[in-house]
């Protein structure tokens, strides 16, 4: 495996080195100007190296990696120019996720794991409903109750309309009204399909990591063309994404290569209109990442976009033409110029309004972690094909995928909404996972890679809560287990307790069975033992 990507070639080869990849990175450049090219050919890089990748298909071009390059005399007199000696055309080991399951598996959480602050944030909540909100999900925590899908969502925020008086005095005043805007921010987006995103079973995050047989990192490429249709649904998905690997990846420290590089393309969606608390979540998620062996790189029109904390910690760049027809463009050319280490034969102001397609000014961090000199360079051709594939050639990378199967069918099992009904459903016969190897494609990629056997247990578990859940006190006073490091997790996340264990759940259950059985018996006997007494007399 290389230890370097070749991004393009200047007057020297502009190359990335994989140990300092997970330092972050920017692909920036007006409209048309070839970041989506520069993206692919990054993330083949990336795919041959053995790192997994995550992007979104913005455009619906860029799962045209999935398929060989068409044969073009031009990129290949390119690329061996540039010095890339082993170019040849070829797929990429693909993988295609749609939130809407349409265009690709389909891909979940559940709504314990998005949380009251990235929900409040989806659904445009002002401090006031985002406040009710985070009541609901402490009521559900405090009463074991599953927040898993839409459903479960819409319930308890009934049932806690309906208790605002009692639950005023414990958790804080509670507006019906609040209930009943939040109630239609729902139904906006189950309008627009975004109650899709909410179920089981959820993304499991090795699930993004795979490795070929061969070693290659699979490239998960999310169809988002009907997605960004809705930025903010769009912006708070992928920032529930980073803050799901930076909390569940363990720390690694500086390694050879990161564990997985992550592409936020439209990067100015998530900080468009974002409240404080949000843009302070997503510069620590930038600032602590890399010790997870994650690397994200932000992909946008103008560098601009991101705040200058962010912008800081983006050491590796690649910076296509930038347009200057106004005052303010002109001040956004000097401030892109001004964030490269210069180069004296080059004149960046100058150069940024006058690269072509294809060319951009290059700066990525040397072994010692200093930023190399900006190059002008000519970027290298990817080697899968650049543009869209055709439905029959998108069925196809999805049947010869190893997850085939493993997340097409939808589980609905006994949660929040079917407690407060009153009516909880049997659990089904069987999971969707399938047991079997994933079929095997002599021209997949993947080259019949396969995922060990899933369970198939009556109940698909939750995904296991990351902070253990308190046990009840004792007679005493006092608890069993549950350390201050973890109650501190529960607090730092706010994650903790909001899912409940089946085996608590079904315990639950069963302790009301019981209760009712016995009272039932109390009863009987009393009354017998009254009409006994009456017939004697």
């Amino acid at each position: 495996m290389p230890d370097n990507i070749l991004i393009g070639r200047g007057e020297h080869p502009c190359t990335l080195l994989l140990s300092r990849a997970n330092r972050h990175g920017l692909v920036a450049g007006a409209t048309g100007t070839g970041k989506t090219v520069t993206l692919q050919t990054l993330a083949e890089g990336f795919s041959r190296a053995g790192v997994p990748v995550f992007c979104a298909d913005i455009k619906g071009d860029l799962a045209g990696l999935s398929q060989p390059g068409r044969p073009n005399p031009k990129l290949e007199q390119r690329a061996h120019e540039l010095g890339e000696a082993d170019f040849a055309y070829e797929p990429s080991p693909a993988i295609l996720w749609d939130v809407f399951g349409q265009q690709g598996h389909p891909l979940r959480a559940t709504v314990a794991e998005m949380g009251p602050l990235l929900l409040a944030r989806m659904l445009e909540l002002n401090e006031t409903q985002e406040g009710v909100l985070t009541i609901a999900f402490k009521l559900a925590d405090d009463e074991g109750l599953l927040l898993l899908d839409f459903k479960d969502l819409r319930a308890i925020l009934t049932h806690v309309a309906e208790r605002a008086s009692e639950l005023g005095a414990t958790y804080g005043n509670v507006s019906k009204s609040t209930i009943g805007t939040i109630q239609r921010r729902l139904l906006m987006l189950e309008q627009a399909g975004g109650e899709q995103f909410f179920g089981e079973p959820a993304l499991s995050l090795a699930d993004l990591m795979l490795l070929t047989p061969d070693g290659r990192g699979a490239i998960n490429v999310l169809a988002a063309d009907k997605l960004i249709a809705s930025p903010r649904l769009y912006a708070t998905f992928l920032l529930w994404l980073l803050s799901e690997l930076f909390e569940e990846l363990p720390e690694v420290g500086d390694i050879e290569k990161p564990k997985l590089v992550f592409f936020f393309d439209e990067a100015h969606l998530l900080f468009r209109d974002a409240p404080k608390a949000l843009v302070e979540k997503v510069e620590t998620v930038v600032r602590l990442i890399r010790s997870k062996g994650v690397g994200i790189y932000f992909v946008t029109q103008n560098p601009l976009d991101l705040p200058a904390t962010v912008l800081g910690q983006l050491g590796n760049r690649v910076q296509h033409a930038l347009r200057a027809f106004t005052p303010a463009e002109q001040k956004a050319v000097r401030a892109a110029a001004e964030t490269f280490r210069p180069n004296p034969k080059l004149r960046v102001e100058e150069a940024i309004t006058h690269l072509g397609v294809g060319e951009a000014l290059v700066s990525t961090l040397r072994e010692d972690g200093t930023p190399s000199p900006v190059e002008r360079a000519r970027i290298l051709p990817p080697r899968g094909r650049i543009g869209a594939i055709t439905p029959e050639e998108r069925a196809a990378t999805l049947q010869a995928s190893p997850l085939a199967g493993h997340y097409d069918h939808a589980v609905d099992r006994e949660s929040a909404y079917e407690l407060l009904q009153g009516r909880a459903t049997a659990a089904p016969a069987s999971g969707p996972w399938r047991t079997g190897p994933a079929p095997t494609r002599d021209s997949n990629p993947w080259g019949g890679a396969t995922l060990p056997p899933r369970p198939q247990p009556q109940h698909p578990p939750a995904r296991g809560s990351r902070i253990p859940q308190i046990p009840p006190r004792q007679a005493g006073g006092g608890s069993q287990g549950g350390g201050m490091g973890e109650i501190l997790g529960d607090i730092l996340t706010g994650r903790g307790g909001r899912r409940e264990g089946v085996a608590e759940s079904m315990a639950k259950s069963a302790a009301r069975s019981i209760g009712s059985s016995v009272g039932r018996q109390i009863s009987q006997a009393v009354l017998r033992g009254v009409l006994g007494s009456i017939l004697k007399r």
